[in-house]
């Protein structure tokens, strides 16, 4: 959450006080092979669907130490609800 604080920042928006990030996370096999997959359900309530998803995919492809952690280890979907 402090990440997207960053990245709207950055585009001079406010967040709305009531921002919530839901993550679900599958273990999941293929043969022998077991991997994770991820969906993150992000709530910006308030903020117009295209503001706050440019908040969501900037965050995640540029700015969470996460994301950036994780990238090409787990599949990650990104749901703004």
């Amino acid at each position: 959450m402090s990440a997207m604080g960053v990245v709207a920042n950055k585009m001079k928006v406010k967040l709305p006080a009531e921002i919530a990030v839901d993550a679900e996370i599958d273990l999941c096999n293929s043969g022998d092979v077991y991997f994770l997959r991820a969906r993150l359900n992000v709530s910006l309530p308030g903020l117009e669907r295209e503001v706050a998803q440019a908040i969501v995919d900037a965050t995640h492809g540029e700015t969470c130490a996460y994301s950036n952690a994780t990238r090409g280890n787990i599949d990650v979907t990104l749901n703004v609800v």
